[in-house]
Order: C-alpha cells, then sequence, then structure tokens
C-alpha cells in the first residue's frame, strides 16, 4: 500500500526535511473518528506510515503535518482527523525508542478529567492530583498498571511540569493520555527535544468525565522493554547539561565564590536570611542565589548546542553522555555567562518595569530595596565577564576565540540596552503614537542580540565563526523578531505561576506591535480612542483600560495579523536553516524554529465588572 509520500518525506537520511511547506491553522483539525472499527483501521494505517519513517531522525510537527495530510489524502480522510493521524503516527513512529527505555526510566501523565467529576476525593499539590485510589474511575486502574510496572506517574495536564521532569533527568520517555489540544500544546516539545512520547487522544475534549480507548491505554503501558539497536537523536542531553550548569555546585565550581562559602537553600534568600552575613559578602550571595533560580536557560543550551554541531553533533547521538561531560570548561563557563547577563537584564527589567515577581517569588527590588537590586545586577554583569575571562591551565580555548566571543557579547550587551532604552523613552513620552516598523526595530534590538551572541559564541569556540556570521545574523534577527511579537501576544493569556495578569504591556506602557498594529489598522477615532487609554489622566480602572484595549485589538484584528507577521519572519529564518552546510547545525537551526517560536492560542477577552478598580501589578 502506497502511502502517497514523497521520496524527500520518507528518506531514510537522518538529515530533515530542507524544503518545508507553509505553515497551516489546525486548531479546527482535531475530530476523534467516531466508531471502535474506524479508529483501529486508521492506527493500523498510520503505524504502516510510520514504519517507513527513519527512527534515528526526530520529525518535526511540520513534517508530521506534511505526512499526516498525505496519508488521509490517499484515503479520502476528512481533514478534521488530522490532528488525531499525526497523533496516531507520532506514537507508532516512538514506539521503537521508547521500548528500548525501562519501565522505570519512564513517566506516565493520565489527564484529571478522566475521574469522576463528582464526588472524587483526589487532592491537589503542585505536580498535579494526588489519586486516593478510590477504584470509581478508570484513572486508579491505569496508575496501579504503570506503577507495578516502575513507572513514574503524573496525574496532570501535559503542561510545562512535564518538560521539567525530563530535563531534570528524572525520564527518558513519556506515555500519556490526554485530549488533542493538549497533546498539541505540550506533548509537541517533549517530540522535539528527541524524548521517546506516545499517547492515546481522549474521545473528547469536554473536561469533564471524559472516555478512552482503554484497551490502547493498556496495551501502551505494557510496552516491553527491549534494546534498540538503532536509537533517535535527542537534544535531551544538552538541555540537562545546560540546566545543570546552575546547579549551585556546578556554580561554585566555574565561577568559585569570593567572598563566602555559604551555600545556596532550597528557599529563595530574604532580608531577614542575610542580616546575619558580613554585609560585603552579601551582595554575592543575592547575587548567586538569583543566578540559581527559575529561567528556561535557552541561551547557554543554544551555546552549547552550537559548540557541539560544530564538533561533530556527537552530543545528540543516544544516550551519549560522554559527550556532553567532554565539552570544554571554557564553553561551559561561556554558555553561563550569558545566562548571567540575561539576569543581570531581568533584575534591571523588574526595576524599569517596577514588575513585582519574578519565577513565581518577590522580584529583587521588593525583596532588598530598589538600590540593592540595582547593584545585585551591576554584579551579575561584573560575573558574566569574570566567568568569559577566567582561563585554566591546559585549556584548549584559545585567547584570540575567548576574545571574539566577549567583542560579540559585548556588542550583543550594548544592542539590547538601546533597545530597552528605546522602550522606555517611548514609555515615557507623552505620545505613544508608534508605527509597527519602529516596534519591529525595538524588537531586533532587544531579543535578536540574546539569540545571536549564544550562537556565535558556540560556533566560534569550536572554530572560525567568519563564514556563518551573516547566516546567523539573519536567523537570529528574524527569530528575535517573531518570538517578541509571539511574547506580545502572550501577554494577553496572563501567567498564574509567575503571579502575571493578561494586558500587562498596556498598563505597564511597553510598545508593543501589537499596540502599533492597531493603531494603523483602526479608524481615526478609534485610534484616538486607543491613546487616550494610554494617557495618564484616563479615569478607568486597569482592568477596564485593558478591556477596552482588547476590545478595539480584536476591532483591527491584530493577534491573527501578528500571527502573519511570525510566520513570514519564521520562512526568513528557516530559508537560512535550508542554506546552511553543516547538518548538524542546520537539525539546530531547525530545532530552535520549532520549539521556541509556538504558536499561542488566541486568548479569550477578559470579563469585567464595570466599577471594579484593581490595579495590575
Amino acid at each position: 500500500m502506497s502511502s502517497g509520500l514523497s521520496t524527500t518525506e520518507m528518506s531514510s537520511n537522518e538529515e530533515p526535511i530542507t524544503s518545508r511547506s507553509p505553515r497551516r491553522k489546525t486548531s479546527h483539525l482535531k475530530e476523534v473518528p467516531e466508531t471502535l472499527e474506524l479508529r483501529e483501521s486508521l492506527r493500523a494505517r498510520c503505524e504502516d506510515v510510520a514504519s517507513r519513517l527513519d527512527p534515528a531522525s526526530p520529525v518535526t510537527k511540520d513534517e508530521m503535518e506534511q505526512i499526516a495530510r498525505a496519508m488521509i489524502q490517499e484515503a479520502d480522510l476528512p481533514e478534521s482527523y488530522l490532528g488525531w493521524v499525526m497523533v496516531m503516527i507520532s506514537s507508532a513512529f516512538w514506539k521503537g525508542p521508547l521500548s528500548a527505555v525501562p519501565p522505570e526510566r519512564r513517566l506516565f501523565l493520565l489527564p484529571h478529567c478522566l475521574k469522576h467529576a463528582e464526588g472524587c476525593p483526589a487532592e491537589y499539590d503542585q505536580f498535579g492530583m494526588n489519586c486516593k485510589e478510590c477504584g470509581a474511575c478508570s484513572i486508579a486502574d491505569f496508575r496501579g498498571i504503570a506503577e507495578e510496572m516502575g513507572y513514574r506517574v503524573l496525574v496532570a495536564e501535559g503542561s510545562p511540569v512535564v518538560m521539567k521532569i525530563i530535563v531534570g533527568g528524572y525520564v527518558d520517555a513519556v506515555v500519556g493520555v490526554a485530549c488533542l489540544n493538549v497533546l498539541e500544546k505540550a506533548i509537541d516539545k517533549v517530540l522535539l527535544a528527541g524524548i521517546p512520547c506516545m499517547a492515546v487522544p481522549l474521545l473528547s475534549s469536554d473536561c469533564r468525565n471524559t472516555k478512552v480507548d482503554e484497551a490502547w491505554v493498556d496495551e501502551m503501558i505494557r510496552t516491553p522493554y527491549a534494546p534498540a539497536a538503532k536509537k533517535t537523536r535527542s537534544y535531551v542531553h544538552l538541555m540537562r547539561a545546560a540546566e545543570s550548569l546552575f546547579q549551585p555546585e556546578h556554580i561554585d565550581r566555574n565561577a568559585p565564590r569570593l567572598r563566602t562559602q555559604t551555600k545556596l537553600g532550597e528557599q529563595a534568600v530574604t532580608m531577614d536570611s542575610i542580616e546575619s552575613m558580613d554585609a560585603i559578602s552579601a551582595t554575592e550571595h543575592i547575587a548567586y542565589d538569583f543566578l540559581s533560580r527559575g529561567g528556561k536557560h535557552s541561551r547557554p543550551f543554544i551555546t552549547l548546542a552550537a559548540y557541539d554541531a560544530m564538533t561533530g553533533g556527537h552530543c545528540t547521538e543516544p544516550s551519549n553522555t560522554e559527550a556532553v561531560e567532554k565539552i570544554p570548561a571554557a564553553v561551559q563557563r561561556a554558555a553561563m555567562s550569558i545566562e548571567t547577563f540575561h539576569k543581570a537584564s531581568l533584575v534591571h527589567d523588574d526595576i524599569q518595569d517596577d514588575d513585582a515577581y519574578r519565577y513565581g517569588q518577590l522580584a529583587v527590588h521588593r525583596r532588598f530595596g530598589l538600590p540593592t537590586a540595582i547593584n545585585v545586577g551591576d554584579y551579575l554583569i561584573g560575573l558574566g565577564y569574570r566567568l568569559l575571562s577566567r582561563a585554566e591551565p591546559g585549556e584548549e580555548v584559545s585567547a584570540e576565540a575567548r576574545s571574539d566571543v566577549l567583542d560579540s557579547l559585548a556588542t550583543a550587551h550594548m544592542r539590547l540596552s538601546e533597545g530597552q532604552g528605546a522602550e522606555l523613552l517611548w514609555r515615557d513620552t507623552k505620545d505613544r503614537r508608534l508605527s509597527p516598523l519602529d516596534a519591529l526595530k525595538i524588537y531586533a534590538l532587544k531579543t535578536s542580540p540574546a539569540f545571536e551572541a549564544a550562537l556565535i559564541s558556540g560556533v566560534r569556540l569550536a572554530g572560525d565563526a567568519t563564514p556563518y556570521r551573516d547566516a546567523i545574523r539573519t536567523f537570529s534577527r528574524n527569530m528575535g523578531v517573531a518570538f517578541q511579537i509571539l511574547n506580545d501576544i502572550d501577554d494577553w493569556t496572563g501567567d498564574d505561576s509567575n503571579k502575571r495578569l493578561a494586558g500587562g504591556d498596556v498598563i505597564g506602557g511597553r510598545p508593543t506591535l501589537l499596540w502599533a498594529l492597531a493603531l494603523q489598522i483602526l479608524p481615526k477615532d478609534d485610534a484616538n480612542e486607543l491613546l487616550n487609554l494610554a494617557d495618564e489622566n484616563c479615569q478607568l480602572s486597569n482592568l477596564e483600560r485593558v478591556a477596552q484595549v482588547r476590545k478595539l485589538y480584536d476591532k483591527a484584528n491584530v493577534f491573527e495579523t501578528a500571527l502573519d507577521l511570525v510566520d513570514k519572519h519564521q520562512a526568513r529564518a528557516e530559508q537560512v536553516a535550508d542554506e546552511l552546510d553543516v547538518d548538524p547545525l542546520r537539525r539546530l537551526f531547525y530545532f530552535l524554529v520549532d520549539t521556541v517560536l509556538e504558536r499561542p492560542e488566541i486568548p479569550s477577552p477578559p470579563v469585567v465588572s464595570i466599577g471594579v478598580n484593581a490595579p495590575i501589578g
């Protein structure tokens, strides 16, 4: 039976597809086939298609969409089955690699909506639902089988906690049950990282008393352990390496303390905890504590991954932890320095924006006062340069290479400050007019330099970066702009974990592309209304202002227009990746596109009770 796939898509070559189809909207394509008979038949087709994919090369979401579309077109199936078919092909693709992972290194993820909503005695903690195993629903049955085999079990939605568990080194594979919406949002990142992942979709997305093909779940859990001869490339080793750099013991090893050997605790440092310390040592202790907390560590990961790509890509080979351990200390310190500069900018950004929280805790200036926070940010800048300047006897990285990396990071630091300065000057003026072009210029200065510096650092420490500078600069500019646009959209969803409410950019007076697009698209009277909402004399409460701004944004259709711009910048970044002549670097560029530029759902408008006057923190 032919799958309808092109020879390029079905190639056994382990390099990624180098020609990408235009990104399409798939949010409406999540229908589950109605009958078990039809689902069984389609699952068999999906397994056949997956059997002809190269198990050594992870399939991205875009590539999986191409493959799934070809299958449903050949089978004359409704396009609405696309999401379901993608999950089935992906699960079949990962069955072999998952078999190679012992059950005790697997995570079994269950949704709490499988429980009976009425009368469920289970309570919730930071990791999800603490099932009481009362026997009233299928959760206890599945959990019992999985735990007997040695799985770690988590009853929660497919959330960032899953990636934290993976990057933390606790598990090497995931099997899960979830609705198609959750599978698209959460498990996609797991797949991109090269983590074996199988899933059984729920039969509906009602989020209450849902059902699932239980025999499929039972079969998935019981996937036997069988070491594989050929395994899949994975970035997980490098992600874990980047995470581990900021464990207290690794920070102290790469940047030995100068003032105190006081160890960092589990709780954040507070004014009370440092009162008994020597006053000179306090700044160092606060800075090291902040450096060790929170963040995705994407910048150090990029540096480590770029270095690895230019030295053969050995760290992405299956189970090759030895290659990660052999990354030179100078490269590790350079990766740490970029994160240290980033953390310094966060301390100062929180001051400039008067943000109350960072990483779910009080911001540094809220804990220790404004002057101390400014000083801690300055200290972190110095620590970043100290990490770059250190050289140990016998290190392979030349002084010339370190000098070039230093110059690259200094340039990035200055450009970021220019972008931040432009934002602050705009915020402090009374005229809130802004063109889309000016907004994009600010984005290119604020966000792109971090991508560029991280990539250049890794490439230069591996050898001559000259042939790749232009490509890296173009790629980083488009990635940075697209990322910032997505961040603007995400601002309208809020973030409970970081105590950030929706519409914070509006209340904080930050220039955004959404604001600029609305001013450009709206009729004159509506544009003037938008400008009046930013006036300091506006009498509306913060929540009412956010609601009015959102109403005007929807009228101008700015969210869809912004996503169209993201697509254009993504296409330009992918074009750069297509033209690279180093295969591991091209893979890394594609990986960054697929993981960094994650499309958010268009947020729902806020519900506001007129008369409420609650400030937004």
